[in-house]
Formats: structure tokens, C-alpha cells, sequence
């Protein structure tokens, strides 16, 4: 006979089935049933945040670390509508993670109940799927559902909302022993055709380059890319999203392109007469101005989602598969062809790339004043910690500077908000990464704006024994917004001054979290704080580096023009015309 049980102790059964181990959430009313059987399950750790947001951005932090699904919690109304960001950013950025929402009872549903909300229908453009769970018989069968969705195809966040009578009713616990979800067949294996198609432009081009975004790292690909860059000898650009998944080290890798990268990955991809794009989306980043992007190249195009496959550019070759599939076979078929004669000559275009490489190096200078240049700061945290630690930037300046300056070898050591560009999403997704990998160090490298949105999880991390290591570059301002103040509206800074420097004091401020509060002010002095940061383990520690604040990031192209307009400081491009093939 089935045993008798709550619709809760049947969902906390149902998310230890699906092989959860943390949840990060936040009690209320409605999720209130699930609360309770969640106190006795010997599987699952809860990590109780301060913010609804935290709890989501720490699940895509687990979920970026680990590769395995991130889990929220939230109670109905506006614990639920807290979690819409993490979610909108998990959405655009491909995180797996289910946020698990209580709702109100089913027969208030649509009555305008205290604190109700259709989170439904408010997440339904920002979810992979979601669920509204009203009979308690549906709660396994929805949860394997859910991880499933996260989980396969392209990863993205799914959304279980799960009314308050259908947790308090009784009901037996079944979970599925297969998944029937008719239209939902997403396809992993890439057409044998379209790969020889591939593999042949790719013997006939001069100029190809391998623009690697962000699904090469979703798929676990990064030995077969490298495979595949070595034996053609091909470059690689890696995108924000795709930092780590080719070492920076490597001789084939010019960097990171787009609004912000180096002139070498910038120049690559508009001269190229190939683009073998393996999980990229051509993103506006990446491309500018998307008329004038690439405009001599022929477009390999693979990724699992269908739907960004001739999107924004048209591709002539289109392969719909997992990247790790993908590539393999690209590798098969291209053995193949060099078995029979037909390789690549690349050597021209190497002398060129080469020539770009050496003469426009990502760089920074310091300010005359002696004070602290933000680059600085962050390329020692990334000397000091080493290419094992796992990084997680804010979003702005900092962001920028992170993916720049800080040398990424191995894959998921640099997590970050790409595609919605969220500011506040790095403590929390550090507290995340941190309770995912508890034995990596954990950096999170954020503003004085951004850590001023979501600095109350250092409660969290000081209570939850979570020692992540936050550096703050305080430069005083909404960075980027000042870049963009200094650059496209001589200089009126309209409401970008935060006065950081005197409010808060960031240091104090840490010790009121129960945390350790360094302050650095000095060039001198960087080296020193870093390896006392280094050697605190058991509790987490902060550091103010007050930085000098009109500091930018270079190279940039700005918003609307094309990358042909790429500046490498204020009023200076690169000479691209005289490096014509």
C-alpha cells in the first residue's frame, strides 16, 4: 500500500529524487507547508538568504559551478515576483535552475488574494516552461518534469509554482519512471551532412577563426575545442560567456572579442572569410553594428537551440546539435580530409593576426597621482589566486575588467551575468559557486554600485559558513555609466556619483556582516592585503580598494557603431587599413 503523506513532504521527496542537495531560499506564507518536512530531510541543506534575489542568483551560481541544476525557493506574491531578475538573468544566460514558488489556495487563485501574484504569466517570456501545480498527485511528476526541462536541450531556469492546498492535502508519493513530454525532443546529435559541409569550407578558407561562445561551456566541450584548434591550427575568440573554455594561455587564443575586447579577437572576426560559431548567439556585443560585422566571412553556425541558428546572422552552414557532438564529428570529418590532402593554409593570415597581437596588447595605464588603478587590483587578485579559483564579477566596468586581465585556463572559472547584465549578481552567485565547489576559492569581484544591491548575503556567507572573498573596486561611481557620461555627454554626470568613499565604509560595514573588513588604498599595499585575504579561510572577507575613478576600459566599441570603429584609447583606432590580405 502507498504510504500517506502531505503534498510538501511529497514535493521536498520529489526534489531529493531529483538529486537536489541545496535549496536557497526564503519562508512565507504560502511555501510555508513545504517548510516544514524540509526540517527533517537528511538530503538537502536549505541556505536561508536575506533577499528572494540572492536566493536566485546563489542557485545560478551553484548551477554555473557544478554544471548540475540550481534550486530557489520562494513564497507567493513578492517573494515570487523577487526571484523574476535571477530568473530573467538565468534565462539569457542559460543557467539550469528551478525555482520552486508557493501560490496562494487554488480556489483564491484569480480573486486578488493577499499576497498573491500570476507569477505564471509574469515569468512566462523569461522561463524555458513553467508549472502551476494544483493537485498535490501532480507534484513528482511535475518536479522530474522540471529538472529535466532545466537540465537537457539548451539549459535554462523553469518555474514550479505550487498552490498552498495542494501542499497541505494528503496524497501518496510516485515518482515517474519515464518522461512523456510530446514536443519537447531537443536534439543533441548534429546531421552528418551539414558536418562535411562544415568541414569542407573549412578546408577551402583562408582567413577562418572559431568564435566560441558560452554553449561550448554548457556542453562540457573545452578538450574537444582544444582538439579541434590544434589540428587545424585555426585561432579561437572566446566570448564574456565563453571566458576559460580555451586557455588564455594558449598560443591559438587572441582573447575575448566584442564591445570590449581585444583588438586581435575584434580584427579576426571582421576579416575573416570564415566563422566556424560553436554556440555563440551573435550577440550585439559581439557583433556592433550588425550590417558592417564580418561582412567577407561565410558563416558556420552550431548550437542545440534551433531558434538562434540565422537569427541575427544568416548562416550558410547550420548545424543543430550539442557543441561537445558537434565537434567531435567536425573533428572526424575534418581527419578525414586531411588524410586526403585537403588542409587549411592559414600562414598569411597568422602573420597578420600575429602583427595585431603584438601591436595593440590589452593594457592600462596607472593614474600620475600614485593612486590605484582598478586593472591592477584585479590582475594581481588573478596572479595571486590562480587560474583554479573560480572568479564571479558584477556587472560595469569591474565586469570588463575581470574578463580582461585576470587569465582564465580552465572552464567555469569565470561566472557571470552576460546577457542581461545584472547588477548585484555577484555576491550571491559567489555564495552560490562557493556552497557548489566548497573547496575552491571563491572571489567575487564587484563595484561599489553593484555590492551596494545585494551586500546583505554576507550575512548568509558569514552564518552559513560560506568564505567567499569579495574585493570591491570603489571607484565612487556607476562606473560604466560615468565611461559612458565622460565619452558620449561631455562629462555631466547626471546622478552617477555614489560618495563610496564615504558612505558606506565598506570595511566596517563587513565586520557588521560578521565578516573580515580590509581597506586598500595604495598600489604598495595590494600585494599585502590580497595575501592576508588569501589566508582567511573560515570566515569571509572583504576588501575596499578605493581606486582611482577615471579609469576606463579599453578597447571599446561603441554602442550602435561597428566594429571597424573599434578605439583603443580616446580618439584612437588601430590602423586597419593598411593590414588589408
Amino acid at each position: 500500500m502507498s504510504e500517506q503523506m502531505t503534498g510538501a513532504q511529497s514535493l521536498i521527496r520529489a526534489l531529493e529524487a531529483a538529486g537536489v542537495d541545496t535549496v536557497f531560499g526564503i519562508p512565507g506564507g504560502a511555501i510555508l507547508p513545504a517548510y516544514d518536512p524540509l526540517l527533517d530531510s537528511k538530503k538537502i541543506r536549505h541556505v536561508l538568504v536575506r533577499h528572494e534575489q540572492g536566493a536566485g542568483h546563489a542557485a545560478e551560481g551553484y548551477a554555473l559551478a557544478t554544471g548540475k541544476v540550481g534550486v530557489c525557493m520562494a513564497t507567493s506574491g513578492p517573494g515570487a515576483t523577487n526571484l523574476v531578475t535571477p530568473i530573467a538573468d538565468a534565462h539569457m544566460d542559460s543557467v539550469p535552475i528551478v525555482a520552486v514558488t508557493g501560490q496562494v489556495a487554488t480556489g483564491s487563485i484569480g480573486t486578488d488574494a493577499f499576497q498573491e501574484a500570476d507569477i505564471r504569466g509574469i515569468t512566462l517570456p523569461i522561463t524555458k516552461h513553467n508549472f502551476l501545480v494544483t493537485d498535490p498527485l501532480e507534484i513528482p511528476r511535475t518536479i522530474a518534469e522540471a529538472f529535466h526541462i532545466a537540465s537537457t536541450g539548451r539549459p535554462g531556469p523553469v518555474l514550479v509554482d505550487v498552490a498552498k492546498d495542494a501542499m497541505q492535502a494528503m496524497t501518496t508519493f510516485s515518482w515517474p519512471a519515464s518522461l512523456d513530454l510530446p514536443g519537447y525532443r531537443p536534439v543533441s546529435r548534429p546531421h552528418a551532412k551539414q558536418v562535411r559541409e562544415a568541414a569542407k569550407l573549412i578546408s577551402e578558407a583562408r582567413r577562418p577563426v572559431l568564435y566560441v561562445g558560452g554553449g561550448v561551456l554548457k556542453a562540457r566541450a573545452s578538450k574537444e575545442l582544444r582538439v579541434l584548434a590544434e589540428m587545424t591550427g585555426i585561432p579561437v575568440v572566446t566570448t564574456l560567456m565563453a571566458r576559460g573554455a580555451f586557455p588564455d594561455s594558449h598560443q591559438l587564443h587572441l582573447g575575448m572579442p566584442g564591445m570590449h575586447g581585444t583588438v586581435a579577437a575584434v580584427g579576426a572576426l571582421q576579416k575573416s572569410d570564415l566563422l566556424i560559431t560553436l554556440g555563440a548567439r551573435f550577440d550585439d556585443r559581439v557583433t556592433g553594428s550588425l550590417a558592417s560585422f564580418a561582412p567577407h566571412a561565410k558563416v558556420i553556425h552550431a548550437d542545440i537551440d534551433p531558434a538562434e541558428i540565422s537569427k541575427n546572422r544568416v548562416a550558410d552552414v547550420p548545424i543543430v546539435g550539442d557543441c561537445r557532438e558537434v565537434i567531435a564529428d567536425l573533428v572526424v570529418a575534418i581527419q578525414a580530409d586531411q588524410a586526403a590532402g585537403r588542409r587549411g593554409d592559414y600562414t598569411g593570415w597568422w602573420r597578420l593576426l600575429d602583427e595585431w597581437r603584438g601591436r595593440y596588447p590589452l593594457g592600462y595605464e596607472k593614474p600620475e597621482d600614485g593612486s590605484l588603478a582598478p586593472q591592477q587590483v584585479i590582475e594581481r587578485i588573478g596572479q595571486i589566486a590562480g587560474p583554479e579559483a573560480i572568479y564571479v564579477p558584477g556587472v560595469g566596468q569591474h565586469q570588463m575588467w575581470a574578463a580582461q586581465f585576470i587569465s582564465y585556463e580552465n572552464p567555469s572559472t569565470f561566472l557571470n551575468s552576460g546577457g542581461a547584465g545584472t547588477m548585484g549578481f555577484s555576491v550571491p552567485a559567489a555564495m552560490g559557486a562557493k556552497v557548489g565547489r566548497p573547496d575552491a576559492t571563491v572571489w567575487a569581484i564587484d563595484g561599489d554600485g553593484c555590492f551596494q544591491m545585494t551586500n546583505q548575503e554576507l550575512a548568509t556567507c558569514a552564518l552559513e559558513n560560506i568564505p567567499i572573498k569579495v574585493a570591491v573596486i570603489n571607484n565612487s561611481s556607476l562606473g560604466m555609466v560615468r565611461q559612458w557620461q565622460t565619452l558620449f555627454y561631455d562629462g555631466r554626470y547626471s546622478n552617477t556619483d555614489l560618495h563610496s568613499s564615504r558612505i558606506p565604509d565598506f570595511a566596517k560595514l563587513a565586520e557588521a556582516y560578521g565578516c573580515v573588513g580590509l581597506r586598500c588604498e595604495r598600489p604598495e599595499e595590494v600585494d599585502e592585503v590580497l595575501e592576508k585575504a588569501m589566508g582567511i579561510n573560515d570566515v569571509p572577507v572583504v576588501i575596499d580598494f578605493v581606486v582611482h575613478r577615471d579609469a576606463m576600459v579599453w578597447p571599446m566599441v561603441a554602442a550602435g557603431t561597428g566594429n571597424d570603429d573599434i578605439k583603443i584609447a580616446r580618439d584612437l583606432a588601430p590602423e586597419w587599413e593598411k593590414d588589408d590580405l
